[in-house]
């Protein structure tokens, strides 16, 4: 995480969640307040992030906004140093040059999921969909993940008196196994294609066109233009076989590193998941999918998984905004 400048509880704030596909806004009379002026922005319509940054800051101003003086963003993206370059977007910029370009007083920059994750403890229950497992897990850790334009990956650590540190992986970028001979020979379509097939590979809006083009790739099936990710699940919804089998192994393979998450995590508190694309899908679809059982499928350790409860951040609002405030 990156930090410039003194907090300031009181100062109008710019929240945002930059995705590989969109940017999501917010504007914040200082801590606590409501935030407001919510906007979702393409990317493709942006020369960069500061582009599309100021834009909004021009529509607040129009609006009647108060300036923000202060700001915490939220990127899809490893946040090691002042330059940030986004994983799944051509987008990079200077930590230092930005605050200095939108007159900022305090920046904050923070990987998405991290942000996504500090949001987690102060979301309303109405916020989750309970997709598993007990309704309230054991005291400990808790596990974040999420297929979006990439994929996410975060977990928040108890430090006591309600207070939570939230972890920046890369988790995203682990590897992916298969767990029977058809979905081995899916992957290794996939590994000829990129030579290493992550679970963002797969789990992703790009990864699910990756699972319906391997699926035809392997049947022998003509397929005269990759459908969008959107298409595809479009075409399971309406039953369509191969969309249906590359959705169905999505959340199967969802569940197989989730699991792994929480295993490596010790998260006995929960595993949620946040992301575009399974709140899209429906509770009903979702928990009638191979997610939860390829969850606890891990062997000597299914009484283990069995134990933890899974749940859907579907919040009206793009809680990772919140999240980035909680940070600021």
């Amino acid at each position: 995480m990156i930090e410039i400048g003194i907090r300031n509880p009181r100062a109008v704030r710019l929240l945002a969640d930059v995705g590989g596909t969109h940017v999501r806004l917010g504007w914040q009379d200082g801590a606590g307040a409501a935030i407001e002026h919510v906007q979702t922005l393409a990317c493709d319509a942006h020369r960069d992030l500061g582009d599309c940054l100021g834009r909004y800051l021009q529509g607040l101003a129009a609006a009647g906004a108060a300036r923000p003086t202060q700001a915490a963003l939220g990127v899809a993206s490893a946040v090691l140093d002042d330059r940030v370059r986004l994983t799944n977007r051509d987008w990079a910029f200077s930590a230092q040059a930005l605050a200095r370009q939108l007159d900022l007083q305090r920046l904050v920059v923070l990987n998405d999921f991290t942000a996504l994750a500090l949001a987690i403890p102060a979301l309303p229950e109405p916020d989750f969909w309970h997709v598993g497992g007990p309704s309230r897990g054991a005291p400990g850790p808790l596990a974040v993940i999420g297929p979006g334009t990439g994929l996410g990956v975060s977990g928040l650590i108890p430090q006591g008196d309600g207070q939570w540190t939230a972890l920046q992986t890369e988790g995203g970028h682990v590897g992916l196994a298969p767990q029977n001979e058809r979905e081995a020979a899916l992957l290794e379509r996939l590994r000829r294609r990129f030579g290493r097939v992550s679970a963002e590979r797969v789990l992703s809006g790009p990864g699910l066109a990756n699972l319906r083009r391997a699926i035809a790739e392997l049947d022998g099936q003509p397929l005269p233009a990759e459908p969008s990710p959107a298409e595809v699940v479009q075409q399971a919804l309406a039953g369509e076989p191969p969309s249906a089998e590359a959705l169905a192994l999505f959340c199967a393979f969802l569940g197989d590193v989730a699991g792994d998450l929480v295993l490596s995590l010790g998260a006995r508190g929960g595993l949620y998941i946040g992301g575009g694309i399974v709140p899209r899908l429906g509770a009903e679809r979702f928990i009638g999918s191979d997610f939860r059982q390829r969850f606890e499928a891990k062997g000597r350790l299914a009484g283990y998984m069995h134990e933890v409860p899974s749940y859907v951040i579907a919040s009206q609002e793009p809680p990772a905004l919140l999240g980035a405030s909680r940070a600021l």
